[in-house]
This record gives C-alpha cells, sequence and structure tokens, in this order.
C-alpha cells in the first residue's frame, strides 16, 4: 500500500514488532487533536487501505481536516477487519456465496474466487423457538424441536465451514451473536499477517472494525470497536475483499455526567437516550458518547446503550477505548497478551481516553444527567417511545382507544361488576371493559385488556448485562420470599445471551428463584425478540379471540414493532429484565406499579414493587462475588465444536454446493439467472403501477416478516402446495434461504397497512388491468406477479422513516423480485436505503413538505419516473396519471455516492462483484 503522509511505524510489544500507520506522524502534519475518536478510526482504516485508487491522499486529507458543521459529501472506502452474522441473515449470504460461485463459472471465472477473504463469523442465535417454556425441561425440548425444524439450514451451513476459507460457525445454544461478539469475538485491536505490495508477509496492528448483517453489531462500539450493521448483500461484499463506499458522516457528541440513581438500570437510561436522539435526528450520522459519566458507566451499560444505536436512528454509537475496556476484556477472559497489545496499540496511536483527554469537536451535542434518569419502559409500537413507569397505565389507555376502533361489535356474554360487587351479564354488544373466563393451570381466570401474556428476558441489549440480569434474580428472590407468583395466563421465558449468564445466575443462587416464577431458561438465543414467542397456551389464544382483547408482551428487547413479537399481541413495551418480573407478576399493564400493590402476601399485605426491588449496593455486591473470567474461559473454551447434536449433521462436501430441487428451505436464487458481463445503464421508468401506498414507520418487518407463516396466505399455500404441514412451517426468518417462500413473504405482514385500503390492516393491494378495470383487492405478492406477467413495473410510495428496524436484507430482495422498480418514500433509513440500491430498486425521496397524501395519490394512477440521466442526476420528476388527471412533482435521486451508481448500472452489488471477480480470472 502506499504511504503518501509517511505515517508507517513500528509498535513493540509482547516481544513482537508489529507495523501500525501512525495517527500521531499524520498529526505532524494535521491537527487532530480534535478529531473524534470514531473519525480517527476512520482516518487509521483510509491510511492503511491508501492505493492511489480506491483510497487517494485527498481522501486521507478529507477526514484529517474534517469539519464539524460541513454536510457529508465527500466519499470515502471503508474496508471492515472481519465480518459478523447470525443465521436468519447469514443463511441467505451463504447461499448467495454457493449462487455467485454457480454464476461466477457460468461467466468464465473461477468458483474458489468466490470465498471470503477476511474473516467471517456465524453466530447461530436466531432460530430457537419458545415452544415449551415454564418447566425444567424448556431448554432440552426446545433445542430438539430447532435442530428437527433447521436440519436442511444447519447442513448447509456445515457445508459452508468446510468449503469456504475464512469461515466460522458458532453453533446453537453457545448464546446471541452481539453478546458472544462482545464476549469472545472482538479483539478491540487485530494483529494479523498482511502482505505488503512487494509480496512480502507482515506483521501488522490496527483497530478491529466489523460489519454485521443484523443492525444491532453497534453494541460492540461499547468496547471501542467500531462497526455497525449492513445489509446481506454489503457484508457479502465486505467479505470478498470490496470496500464499502460512504459519506464522511457528521459526528454527534453525548455528554454524560453524574451516575445512574439508585432503583433505575441501564435499560431506563438506553431508552432516555433513544428518545432523546430520535428527536434530535441521527439517522446515517456517529454518535460518540464522552464525559465524567463514562467512569460511572461499566462496560456492560455501554454496550447497553451502544446495542440500540438503530433505535435511535445512528450508523454506530461508539465509546472509547479507556480502563474500563481493558478491564472488562481482563473480566471476559481475554489473554494477558491481548490485553497489552490493546493497551499499547490505543495509547500509541492517541485513542486512549482517561480523565484528562481533551473533548472532541462534534457536530452537535446533547447532554444527560444520569442522575435524571427515572424507571421507564418503551411502547406500545416503536423503541423511541418511552413512557415513565408511573405512566404506563395512563399510556395503556391512551393507546387503547386506537387498537380497539374497528373491534367488531357482536353478541357475547362479558362480566361486569356492579355497585355492590356482584357479577352482572352484559349480553348485547361487547362492554367498555371485556373480558374472557378461562380455565389455565387449574385456576378459573379473567383476561382484559391489557393483560400481560408474554413477559420474556430476552434480547442481546439487555442480557449481556449482569446488573440488570442479577438484578431480575434478586427481585424474583424477594418475591418468592414473599409468596408472590406470576400470574397462570403470563408466558415466561428466560433466554440467556450466553451460557456465561446461566453460570453467573446459578453462582448467585439466583435461578432457583427465576424458576419458581416460572422464567426457566428456554434456548440460548433471540427468542422474542425477534418474533420466536412461540404459540400462546390455547386456552389464552381463545380468550384474546373471543372478546377481541388488545393484550399486552413485556420484554427486555430492543424491538417491538407491529406484528413482531406475536400476531396475536397488539400492545408490546420495552422494559429492564427487573420490570419484565414485576409486570409477569402483576399481570397487567393496566397498573401503575409506582404506587399500585403489585401483589399480596399470605396474610393479605399490599406488597409494593419498592417493597421487592434490589438496591444497587445488592445488586453490585453480587456482580462482584459471582461475575469473573473463570465464567467466561470455560463457556467459551471451544465455542466454533457445538454438542453432539450439531457434529452428527450430515452435509454435503465439494467447492460448489449440490442444491436440492426438493428443499423448502435452501434454494439456488434467480437474482443471477441470464446475467451476462455487459453492464446495463439506469433507465426510466415508464407505465408503473402504483404497488403499495404506505404510510410512516413502514419497517423491515413490515417488508418482510421474520415470524409467523400464516396458513392461508401465498407463503403457506406454496408451502402446503410442496408437502409441508402448516406445523412444519418454522418462521419466515428461518426459510430466508429460499426465494420461493421469502418473495410471497414480502409484504404480508398481518399489521401492515396499504392506504389504498384505509386503515385497514394485511399485505393486499388493488391490481388493475390492462383494460383499466376497476382495480381488485389481491394479495400483494399474487397481484405483482399478474403484473410481471403482464411486464408492468411496480412502485411503491411511503412516508417518513421507511425501512426502520432489522438490517433484513431479504426486504430489498423481495422488493426487487415481486417486480418493484423504485420506492418513493419521505425518508429512508440508513440501512434499507443502502440495501434496496443494493438490489437494483431505485429510491427515491418527496421534496422536502411533500408526500403522497399532500400530492393527492390514489394509488390508482399509471406512474413514470424521467430524468434519470443514468444516475448522473440527483433529481427525477414523477408523472401520475389517474382518473382525475396529471400530476407531475420532482423527487430526490438518493443514489449517494458514484461507487453507488455503479453498483446499481451493474445491477446491485452483487452483480457488480461478480463481474469484477470473474474478469479478472478470464484476464
Amino acid at each position: 500500500m502506499a504511504d503518501s503522509f509517511a505515517t508507517r511505524a513500528q509498535l513493540d510489544v509482547n516481544g513482537k514488532s508489529l507495523a501500525f500507520y501512525s495517527l500521531p506522524r499524520l498529526g505532524q502534519r494535521f491537527d487532530l487533536s480534535k478529531l473524534p475518536y470514531s473519525m480517527k478510526i476512520l482516518l487509521e482504516n483510509l491510511l492503511r487501505h491508501e492505493d492511489g485508487v480506491t483510497v487517494t491522499p485527498e481522501h486521507i486529507e478529507a477526514v484529517a481536516t474534517w469539519d464539524a458543521k460541513d454536510e457529508p459529501d465527500t466519499e470515502i472506502a471503508f474496508m471492515p477487519a472481519r465480518v459478523v452474522l447470525q443465521d436468519f441473515t447469514g443463511v441467505p449470504c451463504v447461499v448467495d456465496l454457493a449462487a455467485m460461485r454457480d454464476a461466477v463459472v457460468r461467466l468464465g471465472g473461477d468458483a474458489t474466487r468466490i470465498n471470503p477473504l477476511i474473516p467471517s463469523e456465524l453466530v447461530i442465535d436466531h432460530s430457537v423457538q419458545v415452544d415449551v417454556f415454564g418447566r425444567a425441561d424448556a431448554l432440552e425440548l426446545n433445542g430438539e424441536i430447532e435442530f428437527s425444524r433447521n436440519m436442511e439450514r444447519y447442513s448447509f451451513l456445515r457445508w459452508g465451514q468446510k468449503a469456504l476459507n475464512n469461515f466460522k460457525v458458532v453453533p446453537p445454544n453457545t448464546g446471541i451473536v452481539h453478546q458472544v461478539n462482545l464476549e469472545n469475538l472482538a479483539r478491540v485491536v487485530v494483529e494479523r499477517e498482511v502482505q505488503t505490495p512487494d509480496g512480502r508477509t507482515e506483521l501488522q496492528a490496527f483497530p478491529d472494525t466489523v460489519f454485521g448483517t443484523d443492525s444491532h453489531t453497534t453494541m460492540i462500539n461499547g468496547i471501542g470497536v467500531l462497526g455497525w450493521g449492513v445489509g446481506g448483500i454489503e457484508a457479502e461484499a465486505a467479505m470478498l475483499g470490496q470496500p464499502s463506499s460512504m459519506l464522511i458522516p457528521q459526528v454527534v457528541g453525548f455528554k454524560l455526567t453524574g451516575k445512574l440513581p439508585e432503583g433505575t438500570t441501564a435499560t431506563d437510561l438506553v431508552l432516555t437516550v433513544t428518545q432523546m436522539l430520535r428527536a434530535l435526528g441521527v439517522v446515517g450520522k456517529f454518535v460518540e458518547f464522552y464525559g465524567d459519566g463514562l467512569q460511572h458507566l461499566p462496560l456492560a451499560d455501554r454496550a447497553t446503550i451502544a446495542n440500540m444505536a438503530p433505535e435511535y436512528g445512528a450508523t454506530c454509537g461508539i465509546f472509547p477505548i479507556d480502563a474500563e475496556a481493558v478491564n472488562y476484556l481482563r473480566l471476559s477472559g481475554r489473554s494477558e497478551e491481548q490485553i497489552a497489545l490493546v493497551e499499547a496499540y490505543a495509547k500509541a496511536q492517541g485513542l486512549w481516553h482517561d480523565a484528562n483527554s481533551p473533548h472532541a469537536t462534534y457536530s452537535a451535542t446533547l447532554e444527560l444527567d444520569l442522575g435524571d434518569i427515572k424507571p421507564s419502559l418503551a411502547g406500545p409500537k416503536r423503541p423511541q417511545d418511552r413512557v415513565l413507569l408511573e405512566k404506563l397505565k395512563d399510556n395503556f389507555h391512551a393507546n387503547l382507544g386506537g387498537l380497539t376502533a374497528n373491534r367488531t361489535a357482536k353478541k357475547t356474554e362479558v362480566v361486569r361488576f356492579d355497585a355492590e360487587g356482584g357479577d352482572q351479564p352484559q349480553a348485547d354488544h361487547l362492554a367498555a371493559k371485556p373480558k374472557s373466563k378461562i380455565r389455565i393451570a387449574d385456576q378459573d381466570c379473567e383476561l382484559t385488556d391489557g393483560s400481560v401474556v408474554i413477559a420474556a428476558i430476552t434480547s442481546c441489549t439487555n442480557t449481556s448485562n449482569p446488573a440488570v440480569m442479577l438484578g431480575a434474580g434478586l427481585l424474583a428472590r424477594n418475591a418468592v420470599k414473599l409468596g408472590l407468583k406470576v400470574k397462570p395466563w403470563v408466558k415466561t421465558s428466560l433466554g440467556p445471551g450466553s451460557l456465561v449468564v446461566t453460570d453467573y445466575l446459578k453462582k448467585a443462587g439466583v435461578l432457583t428463584d427465576l424458576e419458581k416464577l416460572g422464567f426457566f431458561v428456554v434456548g440460548y438465543g433471540c427468542t422474542t425478540c425477534i418474533g420466536n414467542s412461540g404459540p400462546l397456551p390455547d386456552e389464552v389464544s381463545k380468550g384474546i379471540a373471543e372478546s377481541e382483547l388488545v393484550v399486552a408482551s413485556v420484554l427486555s428487547g430492543n424491538r417491538n414493532f407491529e406484528g413482531r413479537v406475536h400476531p396475536e399481541v397488539k400492545m408490546n413495551y420495552l422494559a429492564s429484565p427487573p420490570l419484565v418480573v414485576a409486570y409477569a407478576l402483576a399481570g397487567t399493564v393496566d397498573i401503575n406499579l409506582a404506587v399500585d400493590p403489585i401483589g399480596h402476601d399470605a396474610n393479605g399485605k399490599d406488597i409494593f414493587l419498592r417493597d421487592i426491588w434490589p438496591t444497587n449496593k445488592e445488586i453490585g455486591d453480587t456482580i462482584a462475588a459471582t461475575v469473573g473470567p473463570e465464567l467466561f474461559a470455560q463457556n467459551y473454551a471451544d465455542v466454533f465444536k457445538g454438542d453432539s447434536r450439531w457434529n452428527q449433521i450430515a452435509s454435503p462436501d465439494g467447492a460448489s454446493y449440490q442444491w436440492d430441487a426438493a428443499s423448502t428451505y435452501i434454494k439456488n436464487p434467480p437474482y443471477f439467472d441470464g446475467m451476462t458481463m455487459q453492464v446495463g445503464s439506469i433507465s426510466d421508468i415508464h407505465g408503473a403501477r402504483v404497488m403499495g401506498l404506505f404510510g410512516d414507520s413502514i419497517t423491515t418487518d413490515h417488508i418482510s416478516p421474520a415470524g409467523n407463516i400464516k396458513k392461508d396466505s401465498p407463503a403457506g399455500r406454496f408451502l402446503q402446495s410442496r408437502g409441508v404441514q402448516p406445523a412444519d412451517f418454522n418462521s419466515y426468518g428461518s426459510r430466508r434461504g429460499n426465494d420461493d417462500v421469502m418473495v410471497r413473504g414480502t409484504f404480508a405482514n398481518i399489521r401492515i397497512k396499504n392506504l389504498m385500503f384505509g386503515g385497514e390492516e394485511g399485505g393486499n393491494t388493488l391490481y388493475f388491468d390492462r383494460a383499466g378495470n376497476p382495480g381488485e383487492k389481491l394479495a400483494i405478492y399474487d397481484a405483482a406477479m399478474k403484473y410481471k406477467a403482464d411486464n408492468v413495473p411496480l412502485v411503491v410510495f411511503a412516508g417518513k422513516e421507511y425501512g426502520t428496524g432489522s438490517s433484513r436484507d431479504w426486504a430489498a430482495k423481495g422488493t426487487n423480485l415481486l417486480g418493484v422498480k423504485a420506492v418513493v418514500a419521505e425518508t429512508f433509513e440508513r440501512i434499507h436505503r443502502s440495501n434496496l440500491v443494493g438490489m437494483g430498486v431505485l429510491p427515491l425521496q418527496f421534496m422536502e413538505g411533500e408526500n403522497a397524501k399532500s400530492l393527492g395519490l390514489t394509488g390508482s394512477e399509471i406512474i413514470d419516473i424521467v430524468g434519470v440521466d443514468d444516475g448522473k442526476s440527483r433529481t427525477a420528476t414523477v408523472i401520475a396519471r389517474g382518473p382525475e388527471g396529471e400530476k407531475r412533482f420532482d423527487v430526490r435521486v438518493l443514489l449517494l455516492t458514484p461507487k453507488e451508481v455503479e453498483y446499481f448500472r451493474n445491477g446491485g452489488i452483487l452483480h457488480y462483484v461478480l463481474r469484477q471477480l470473474a474478469s479478472k480470472k478470464a484476464a
């Protein structure tokens, strides 16, 4: 590599001499003293990859002289040190790599060139579901069900593990990807043999940076590692040696002061941070945390805040390397050699933070006194909608009306209480407060609006944090001592983020107390937060349906979007693990736990939440006594080995995968069918129909669900046509390796609202035939196939925050395969916009102050999009011809960099990479 600024230096550590690219040496040319920590990592990345083509001296100088107030307009190339994947996104990644091996051969290239060039590690954590709960054998039985459901997928991943270089798999029942990344996989500083331009190899040291195929990859920012979530297609390109094109970002500084008060948790803190940053607006920006409050913030709390960067909309939410980071490396069992490397390198590069470190200059700043944090939840539909614990009952009632507005009036007998306290039937219509009588666990119970039917300690956001996990255990102990019990209609689950968590809960003696309240370990994976909550008990499901109840879940997760947690649960609240236990005890969200009793003891005495909440000192003392390096060392000793079930899975051999035409899990995708070496152009769109007219906050869950496959949906009908019974449907997430299933599931979320039908829920659209007859209501997939048969392109119109949520590449892949050529939205979430570009779907943005409603669009129009000019124009014109005449309006073309234009001309990023590799081999 070139070294235009003469920054190459040597670092002596652990008895070795390592080459590195010195920021202090560059600092002799440019003033880097006020450069944010994250920008220094970008700068080092450019220095190390300077080649005069992809990275030039001008790129380096642009970052070195970064102006905090500048709007992003300079493109740079970033190359991560490694890639981390989870199985829902990882399986389609490996499917694509297998397909690319076939395709590159057809183009005259060598299949072995399709191979990860940087370390790529996949953690199987998204496939376990909570089928069995509340019993000691739940973990074992859920594991058995998981393997039986996913044998094809796991066999395929074992093929990939053997066939692909630089690719490792962490088997099931190990932990959640982000927690495993934090506790074991992260290097913080990398030591690697690198080939120099003159053919030599040398040892180099450089910052650990990572792309992950899950939006919560940002959790690793908590330990000073720069990384963020990308779509699978962008991750694949990085794996294949392609740098990621990005604009030099703005960096928002978030100053933390003080310390958390008694009775609050890191969850309360992160929900507050999320709300503040969403209000500021940080989409596409880096966020960096600094201030005196860092000294009171344990690494696990930092990771909790970093984890939820997607929820506050930032690309990353990073903390610097400091003594606390080093303490965590030691606590989590990293070697003393690695710890010495991290500390020596960070200090040599000016990346080390301590009390004397000067504050950087930021594009904007926020400040929060940790002492102001109050117990909080978020919901019932979005993680940024924080609500104080004391206001949750009010929040429930404020949101209930909108969810019951369409409740069917019908004759059903319900019970209300008269003034004397007796029961009185009311049968003519649903009462204001309908109830369903059920019998469950040998008890007669009543379900009402607000009943908590799912209470799940789940998700990497919180299960990595000993303070909240042990806090939940101590609260459970106190509750058990006072005779409190979880309400029988609550489905309880404990999904530790790693085996380490179970060990310290056992060591503290609180796992037994959690189990007495029904919180048995159900699996080591994402479970409820990804929608793998499993079925509700039949009695509960029938009770919900009988009175059309609006019931709730409380989960320690990061996502609570509509239809995500469970299709029968319309209100979902994010909360700390101790509050999850508390609401399981209460059995309802129609309660103010700040003042109302949570239950009663054997003598009928009121017990309040404050009576069972552990003190900060109790929690701290328990952590000190139970969490140590030996737990991490023993649980991660053979992290890639797996158990006997994993190692007994048969898998094929060979450089190319032998596709099974009968498989409904793994299929060779059609992206490269008919592909040639000829690069196309970006054309205008003519004669398109509107497939969807959507409002604000359409998430990737709305676009590409991860959970239930309905029996009567297009995907359900397809699976049944292939002989798959509904009991064996598994989930959309588990079938992401099969495009036939996934394209049928695109826009199939039961809660999505196509505004062509007012407020009606469901993935339907209006199909207009060539004769222009009145629109016919069809499932979106069925209509799209009719349009495709008629060679009619499709467009989507949407509001603000289109594509928020998970970094789900199938939300873009499915959109592409339906025949959608463009999406026009008020604003896009970063990852989804990038994914659309990567799949050849044109993202367009309404001009400020305009949207589909203001322009009078109904979805019945015929659409032309003109003036794209092969991607050279930053604007285009939409012409909408409808029954009431013609409307014209301009939109912004969101191909943000020259590289994105190049990808788009190729038909997508994977097509670009394929042509590059095929041409190199053919040359």
